[in-house]
């Protein structure tokens, strides 16, 4: 099986608004980086419908069409966009070297790539129950009345009731969140406490729009494409009992899972595998190696932060270039 080599100062990791980001700043800078869409070309974005909250456009704009904007104002620059399984690395030393390969299931590398930086922007997952009509439209109805982030969505469910999943401090905040938008939130949860911190869970508690549902196991999200979500099928792990739950919107609150598995033993992670990041940079552990986006920020986890972060990840590599290769004329000039 042949091989192609690629040799680049800049490769960025992951195409969503921190990688394209990154990947605009990188090229205006004449690095000429090269960006590895990776499993989710775009980013969670390319499963969102209406995006209200990205500036610059009054009257929303699709997270499909969004994305594609970013793409292609990076390739304009000149960045060199690629489809590459990462399957692994090695970050011992500089070039740092990426082995990749056609898809996920396929064998044997393809690709080998050398980077002189490399632009972590791999993201983050949500996890989702797995149950019948969550997938992302057209399949499901994920984007059209089901989510998971009330940040991003909770704008959509004025007026309406919705049901939010979870028991952690995520969907404690996912709740809140929403009481500013949704007639009623119904926070459904397979036990009979939360796992959520107590000052969290008293705020939950104390206000008057939130109902809880102890013993509540969600098995289906009902509806249809035209009408969006209309109800939920819930089972009581108590009483055994099944019934259909109306409402408008599901808020899937059981946490995110970043996608940085590929980097274990390489970077310094936190206990649920955000990558550390040095002060206000983008810096990892390993000096030429930077994360931005979703795979280090746990807590806002939004497009505009996301790529505002990518921005920084490419200055810190172009900083990086400039005063390694000083450092390298002046080791020169010395053994010279």
């Amino acid at each position: 099986m042949s091989q192609t080599e690629i040799n680049r100062q800049v490769v960025i990791l992951g195409s969503g608004p921190a990688g394209l980001t990154a990947a605009l700043y990188a090229s205006r800078a004449q690095l000429e980086p090269i960006v590895i869409d990776g499993p989710q070309p775009g980013g969670q974005l390319t499963i969102t419908t209406d995006v209200e909250n990205y500036p610059g456009f009054s009257a929303g704009i699709m997270g499909p069409e969004l994305m594609n904007e970013f793409r292609a104002q990076a390739e304009r620059f000149g960045t060199e966009i690629i489809n590459v399984w990462i399957d692994k690395i090695d970050l011992s030393k500089r070039p740092f070297t990426l082995f990749g390969k056609e898809s996920e299931d396929s064998e044997g590398i393809t690709t080998i790539i050398k980077a002189e930086t490399l632009i972590i922007s791999t993201g983050a997952s949500a996890k989702w129950l797995g149950i019948p009509g969550e997938a992302p439209v057209p399949e499901g109805l994920g984007g059209n009345g089901v989510s998971a982030c009330a940040t991003c969505d909770g704008f959509f469910f004025r007026g309406k009731p919705v049901v939010i999943v979870g028991g952690g401090d995520t969907a404690m905040e996912e709740a809140m969140f929403l009481t500013r938008f949704a007639s009623k939130v119904v926070l459904m949860h397979r036990r009979d406490e939360f796992r959520a911190s107590k000052i969290m869970q008293e705020r939950v508690f104390a206000h008057e729009k939130i109902e809880i549902m102890w013993h509540t196991e969600v098995r289906e999200i009902l509806g249809t494409k035209e009408e969006g979500v209309t109800g939920v099928r819930i089972y009581n792990n108590q009483t055994k009992e099944e019934s259909i739950f109306p409402t408008e919107g599901v808020f899937i609150a059981i946490g995110h899972k970043p996608n940085t598995e590929l980097f274990k033993g390489w970077l310094e992670m936190d206990e649920v595998g955000y990558l550390k990041t040095e002060g206000r940079t983008m810096k990892t552990n390993i000096a030429g190696v930077f994360a931005c986006g979703d795979a280090q920020d746990s807590y806002y986890r939004q497009a505009v932060t996301a790529a505002g972060t990518g921005c920084m990840a490419a200055i810190d590599a172009e900083r990086f270039l400039v005063e390694h290769g000083e450092q390298e004329q002046k080791n020169t000039a010395t053994n010279w």
